[in-house]
């Protein structure tokens, strides 16, 4: 079980990370500029990476943190992974489903999930044997504190799916196994031609976009769909959703079966969904 003080502090730096966006939030122009993956980023990211891994080190001072904008800082057992702000898209179109994703890994397994949402007023936390809960957070303190559970999944064929990132972000082997699972199912999200290799216009948004979450892998923990695969991402995408999906009932891997956060591939699944899936997925051409 995570130490209790763990997740007092990881609710601290998501009070602090929360703070710093909103008040870039409300501005009314957000500057940003496009990194080598063609995504965007922001002087929000930046300021929230930096402020959380100052607070870290004041009380953790042997703990490593990796973080998505200024990559990896010291070493030990236990570090912190952070992603300052997932959805910045939407965070610079003024649209709510942002968040800031926070995990602490102690010797290579995932202790501690949380995901904070200010615009939705809404915090999502989890760490092995304790649950996977979803509840308020500053910006929304009377939000009802829930315990989240998933039910069985059925058939793979009868399954409604995310994928993230759009097919013309991905590589040539990614958007094959991205397009081998969308025929396999019954829906998919968003839905596209997933071999293509043109950019799609208007661009396409993430499935999480309308529907009260800010990450795809938090549509399967409420049970809005049942698998999502993420690709070509880092372990701060990955890292905190794996404990609040597990912790609901659901499952993790990559796409070779094993819980690693490091290959840049992430399926979270409806429990009995996950294997037949990941056959799809995975099955040769």
């Amino acid at each position: 079980m995570t130490d209790p003080a763990d997740l007092e502090l990881a609710h601290r730096l998501a009070d602090q990370a929360d703070a710093i966006a909103r008040r870039y939030f409300s501005t009314a122009t957000i500057e940003s500029r496009i990194k080598s993956d063609g995504s965007p980023v922001t002087d929000a990211d930046r300021e929230i990476e930096l402020t959380l891994r100052s607070l870290i080190r004041l009380e953790h001072p042997d703990d490593g943190f990796i973080g998505e904008e200024f990559g990896a800082h010291g070493h030990g057992r236990r570090r912190w992974i952070i992603d300052a702000i997932d959805g910045t898209a939407s965070f610079l179109a003024g649209e709510p489903e942002w968040s800031t994703l926070i995990a602490v890994e102690e010797d290579g397994r995932i202790t501690l999930g949380m995901v904070s949402a200010p615009a939705l007023g809404h915090r999502w936390w989890a760490s092995p044997n304790s649950g996977s809960w979803a509840g308020p957070c500053p910006s929304n303190p009377a939000a009802p504190t829930h315990r989240l559970a998933l039910s069985q999944g059925g058939s793979a064929q009868d399954a409604a799916v995310g994928i993230w990132p759009p097919p013309a972000r991905l590589n040539q082997q990614e958007r094959a196994v991205a397009a081998r699972l969308a025929r396999g199912v019954s829906r998919v999200r968003p839905s596209l031609d997933w071999t293509a290799a043109v950019p799609i216009a208007p661009a396409p948004r993430k499935p999480s976009t309308g529907s009260g979450t800010c990450h795809g892998a938090l549509l399967v923990a409420t049970g809005q769909l049942d698998a999502f695969l993420l690709l070509g991402a880092g372990p701060w995408d990955i890292a905190p959703l794996i404990p609040i999906v597990q912790e609901a009932g659901g499952t993790f891997s990559d796409l070779t079966g094993q819980h690693r956060t490091d290959t840049g591939a992430a399926l979270f699944a409806r429990p009995g969904l996950h294997q037949q899936l990941l056959g799809i997925a995975v099955a040769a051409n």
